[in-house]
């Protein structure tokens, strides 16, 4: 570093402000010509200098006597160094060696034995001071994980991928070892998760390369000129290099070299994007999210060509490292509400989401006990695209076919694609027979105990209502008993093969339809209305909705069978306001009922046309509330 430099490194020592250090430009008598011409060019601005140093002594007298005499005693000081020639005419002060007696304190004046001591002592301390922060840091890397650098021998990366990624003991990690222009090299990848066509095109192409070239810099020009189908970084932290070969990337290693190339070679398994089981429609696309997501990412990238869709990736999981990616629109997204949920994200500290978003769910949207689902789930890349658009956030996870819309209301989860896909007319009578049978699904039991306990609240056109016989178990006993009949069906439907599926429809029907009733361990109108209650859940678009609906269903039946019309009034209430109290993502949870909107409420109940249907949802406070802007 020269003088000018240091001198305007100095903390404090600005030379425009007339500041001691700056001001003392003393030196020697000059020895050459140029010296002298120099020191005459200067001399000017040294007795300027020193014009402001005794204003700026006089200015400190105010301060004491203390530092007014200091102050002399640094003028003094250097008067006598300029006559005696000890420094030069540019050089700071600093720079130079201060006197014992001055205000900067120093080694000047001091025997050379005192001097030396003082060094000793100073290179001691110094090095007592580098070896505490050398263990600090060392400790914080070891809690916060910062960089650590890759061994520079290859030796050495070999023990470590032993000791750290299995080397030798998992089947799965590769390590090939080859020479190449006198130069030891290592490709690691682990078997399965890695293209094997890339992988020996980059063979070839090493086999071309001259002994100098074998260096990372060459290495990596050389590999983004002649593979270009493939990304190509270099690396320098160990555990981010780890997790890119867990990934499915290929490292290369070069003996001496300190970094290393991570060239992006992944293959997943993965299966064709079929229709999703849950959300068929007769009309649409067949197309459905996979587990892969670069997959899931594309088709949905597909739909929305808009240069404004961000994906923004993230890894959850200390050991998974699961691939969290998050959606959305740029100029339509609410950033307060992108803000919040990337925060909730990132504060999600656990091992592992090997169950993908459902722990992720558990984990950033703490409903407590609450039946009722806060996120919408969807398998369909044209629903997702369509919650973009209206300004949502959405989140995809890695290894699932799923993926999470965020906010969501109760209505939300009571639409379907179907709906979108028939005429505006047909798609309301759609939407109205789902409607009826969810409101089935949770009413017509409790309703019908209630009548069956009370018959003088039946009205006369439905005195039809209620059994001819009770049975020979309480009609409470015989709901409870049909539910859990119902669960075992759906479940057994579920891990039932499909080849023994309609053997095990054949049973349930007989044993259940049939024999039940004729034991006399159900009655015909629990069956009936029993069924009619599980075909409105199963009608239900959101299978955790279904289930939600579920558990209400039990509760107000409980409530009817225990305290008869007090208990379905009271019951029913508490539910509303505990739905009404809930909230998605700081929006409330029966948008657009409480708080009301009539337009959002009409779009909920009819299936407006596109082309009535210009403003987005006011609950994603959008930056654009028009889908339509007016054109002139």
């Amino acid at each position: 570093m020269d003088k000018d430099q240091e001198q305007r490194n100095e903390p404090g020592q600005d030379y425009r402000q007339g500041s001691i250090p700056n001001m003392l430009k003393l030196g020697n008598e000059p020895d050459t010509e140029a010296d002298a011409n120099a020191d005459n060019h200067s001399s000017g601005k040294s007795k300027r200098g020193w014009r402001q140093v005794k204003e700026f002594v006089h200015a400190k007298q105010l301060d004491g006597g203390g530092k007014q005499k200091q102050h002399e005693e640094v003028k003094i000081d250097h008067q006598q160094n300029r006559e005696e020639g000890q420094y030069g005419h540019d050089q700071p002060l600093h720079a130079r060696p201060k006197t014992q007696g001055s205000h900067y304190g120093g080694q000047y004046g001091r025997s050379e034995e005192q001097r030396e001591r003082g060094q000793e002592q100073g290179s001691r301390q110094e090095h007592r001071q580098k070896q505490g922060r050398g263990k600090s840091s060392g400790k914080e890397q070891g809690q916060d994980g910062r960089e650590e650098r890759i061994p520079s021998d290859l030796d050495d990366v070999l023990e470590r991928l032993k000791n750290e990624l299995g080397y030798g003991s998992s089947f799965d990690v590769v390590v090939r070892e080859m020479t190449f222009g006198e130069r030891r090299v290592a490709f690691v990848f682990m078997n399965g998760l890695a293209k094997d066509s890339l992988q020996t095109e980059v063979l070839k192409r090493l086999t071309y390369l001259q002994p100098d070239d074998l260096s990372t810099d060459a290495l990596h020009a050389f590999l983004d000129m002649y593979v270009p189908a493939s990304q190509v970084k270099s690396e320098q932290d160990w555990n981010k290099l780890l997790t890119g070969i867990l990934s499915g990337g290929t490292a290369l290693f070069i003996d001496k070299e300190a970094t290393a190339l991570l060239i992006d070679a992944k293959n997943f398994p993965a299966r064709s994007p079929d229709e999703p089981s849950l959300e068929r429609v007769v009309r649409g696309s067949r197309d459905g999210f996979v587990e892969t997501l670069m997959m899931n990412v594309s088709l949905v990238r597909r739909r929305l060509r808009d240069p404004q869709l961000r994906y923004e990736l993230v890894q959850i999981g200390e050991r998974t490292q699961t691939d969290v990616c998050i959606a959305y629109i740029n100029d339509l997204v609410d950033k307060e509400l992108l803000k919040s949920i990337k925060e909730k994200i990132s504060m999600v500290k656990v091992d592992g989401i090997p169950l993908a978003d459902k722990q992720l769910e558990e984990a950033t949207v703490k409903r407590g006990w609450s039946p009722f689902p806060l996120v919408r789930y969807s398998e369909r890349p044209d629903v997702v695209a369509s919650h973009l658009l209206e300004g949502a956030v959405v989140v995809f996870v890695d290894t699932s076919p799923s993926v999470m819309i965020l906010p969501t209301t109760y209505f939300d989860l009571m639409q379907h694609a179907e709906e979108n896909r028939q005429t505006p007319f047909i798609g309301t009578y759609l939407r109205w027979v789902r409607f009826i049978g969810i409101f089935a699904s949770l009413f017509l039991l409790p309703l019908w105990l209630l009548f069956v306990i009370h018959p003088e609240l039946k009205p006369q056109a439905l005195e039809f209502l209620g059994p001819s016989k009770t049975g020979k178990l309480p009609l409470l006993v015989q709901f409870l008993l049909a539910e859990v009949g119902v669960d075992l069906l759906r479940l057994a439907s579920v891990h039932t093969p499909t080849s023994l599926a309609t053997a095990m429809s054949l049973v349930s029907a007989i044993l259940i339809g049939d024999i039940a009733v004729q034991t006399g361990i159900f009655v015909n109108e629990v069956i009936l209305y029993m069924s009619v209650a599980a075909i409105g859940m199963f009608a239900t678009p959101s299978y955790e909705l279904g289930l939600a609906n579920r558990i209400v269903r039990l509760v107000l039946i409980t409530l009817v069978a225990a305290f008869k019309v007090p208990g379905f009034i009271v019951g029913t209430t508490v539910i509303l306001l505990f739905l009404c109290m809930e909230r998605s993502f700081n929006r409330p949870y029966m948008w657009p009922f409480i708080p009301f909107d009539f337009r959002a409420m009409m779009n909920i109940i009819f299936r407006t046309p596109l082309l009535q249907n210009r403003r987005r949802p006011n609950l994603l406070r959008p930056q654009q509330l028009d889908k339509m802007p007016e054109t002139e």
